[in-house]
């Protein structure tokens, strides 16, 4: 357990940041600088906290960045345009988010000297259309230059080579990981569990795109902050990339929505809607490599996950 440790979060006010950040904050000074465009904050007693600050930033402005990183004894980089569409709408901004983004924070590490673990994360999307059982050492496979979907695997996969770079050249001991599907308390966003989930609340049409065959495996919250802890304290896991997921909470997004109705006792019916973008048919992870080095093991199973999830959306109207 990392304790006595000042720890900054970038995109630390998203999703997995802040549900990383109420891990940590028991005992050791977390930092979320955030430029706030998600916000999974509010509404939780997190800012509260003596231990936790906010700066409001820019990881695009390495003069904002820099004092924050300065004093960091570990730096987790989550800061990225997330969510397909979004990305689609602003391949620009993704890809100048993930390269510039990753390149002044691993500087700001590198410079300040003091900088005991970098946490960069990428994305399971490195994968390609097609990832069975996928491991770390298995080629990435991106799609064709000009399609935007891939433009957020793309820079991804570039800050991987960046940080392994620092670490390879500089002795920064950086360590990557490639989250697959991640779901749960305070998600917000464009996932697939968020949509379902507040709209069967409301009995509302869930939408599938296509004909909803395509299949993915769903890790929920409290699991990937099991990982990302155990990279932050474990020394064998400097100089590698993780895959984080649960493979065993593994279906199709046709049955997702399906099994999302039935738990939350919804009378929502499924649209199918055309797909009018690349999508990724095929998602599974092997985690053996983050078994034998991290010790992680995923303890929460699909249909628990889900009825946590559901009863959070659910205890707040």
């Amino acid at each position: 357990m990392i304790q006595d440790a000042h720890i900054v979060i970038t995109g630390g006010a998203g999703f997995i940041g802040s549900s990383l950040a109420e891990r940590l904050c028991k005992h050791n000074k977390v930092v979320l600088f955030d430029n706030m465009h998600r916000d999974a904050l509010t509404g939780t007693a997190l800012l509260d906290h003596p231990n936790v600050s906010l700066v409001r930033g820019d990881v695009l402005e390495a003069d904002s960045l820099e004092p924050v990183v300065r004093d960091a004894d570990i730096v987790v980089h989550m800061a990225s345009i997330a969510g397909v569409d979004t990305v689609m709408k602003n391949p620009t901004l993704t890809m100048r988010v993930s390269l510039l983004g990753t390149m002044h924070a691993l500087q700001a590490a590198h410079e300040s000297g003091r900088c005991k673990r970098f946490v960069d994360f990428s994305t399971s999307e490195v994968f390609g259309q097609y990832a069975y059982k996928v491991t770390e050492g298995d080629a990435t496979n991106l799609g064709a230059v000009g399609e935007a979907r891939w433009t957020y695997a793309v820079s991804k996969l570039a800050t991987e080579h960046l940080a392994l770079s620092y670490h390879k050249q500089y002795g920064l001991p950086t360590v990557s990981i490639r989250p697959f599907n991640i779901y749960g308390p305070r998600q917000v966003g464009e996932g697939a569990v968020h949509h379902f989930i507040t709209r069967a609340l409301r009995n509302e049409p869930l939408t599938v795109h296509g004909d909803g065959s395509q299949i993915r495996s769903w890790c929920y919250i409290d699991d990937i902050v099991d990982g990302v802890q155990a990279t932050l304290s474990n020394e064998e896991a400097v100089g590698h990339a993780f895959n984080i997921g649960n493979p065993r909470s593994t279906l199709t997004i046709y049955h997702l929505a399906r099994q999302i109705v039935q738990l939350a006792s919804s009378g929502s019916p499924l649209v199918m809607q055309p797909i009018e973008r690349t999508d990724v048919e095929l998602r599974i992870p092997n985690i053996d490599k983050a078994k034998q080095i991290l010790g992680f093991e995923p303890k929460v199973n699909l249909e628990e996950g889900l009825l946590r999830t559901i009863y959070w959306y659910r205890s707040r109207g």
